[in-house]
């Protein structure tokens, strides 16, 4: 249902086509809820039939048409209850996590590899997060441009302190996954001692 809302808070700045919307999506809302292009068009389907939103057909070119989605004033009043109303949390499916509580069934090898993976993966998340902040306390993230646009002088800084502040939990969450990564490396080591120990006895 995260996917919806994601969707109507783009759509609260302005109208969008369905291509405009997957673009925005990829560059803003979807470092905090990743969905693949394609969710979104059936997702926007289905918020179009239960009046959320509705779809103008727009001219393009000579020939072509687009659809531009508004956001009703039902989906806004959906978007505010659901803002206002607490979160339903899912009960957690982490693949890192279940195959890091049967490491003893991998080799040595193996199991370093695994937490080497894992730290190279969150220090790429990291990197792109924190260069995100920098944009976002340049103001110069196109969404939140786009936002602040149509946003009221006096509530551009509290837009930006939100924006950052759910950004600094992706930073909080790569920093966090990297350390425990690197624990594991350490727990390996302890358990069948230091790598150059392990392939001497190979």
């Amino acid at each position: 249902m995260s996917l919806r809302y994601a969707l109507m808070a783009l759509l609260r700045v302005g109208p969008l086509s369905g291509y405009d919307l997957q673009k925005q999506f990829q560059v803003s809302v979807g470092h905090l809820w990743h969905a693949p292009d394609s969710q979104i068009y059936p997702e926007l389907r289905k918020m179009e039939s239960e009046g959320l939103v509705v779809g103008e057909d727009q001219p393009r070119g000579e020939r072509g048409t687009r659809r531009v989605y508004h956001l009703t004033d039902e989906g806004d009043q959906a978007y505010a209850a659901w803002m206002e109303g607490p979160l339903s949390y899912a009960r957690a499916r982490e693949p890192a996590n279940l195959k890091a509580a049967y490491l003893e069934s991998a080799s040595p090898e193996a199991a370093r590899a695994f937490l080497a993976d894992h730290i190279r993966h969150w220090r790429g998340e990291l990197e792109q997060w924190e260069a995100e902040l920098e944009r976002i306390d340049a103001r110069a993230n196109p969404m939140l441009q786009r936002r602040l646009a149509a946003t009221h002088p006096r509530d551009h800084d509290r837009t930006v302190a939100f924006k950052r502040f759910g950004y600094e939990g992706l930073v909080d969450r790569a920093r966090a996954e990297i350390a425990w990564a690197e624990r594991g490396l350490a727990l390996v080591d302890d358990l069948y001692g230091p790598e150059d120990t392990v392939a001497g006895h190979a």
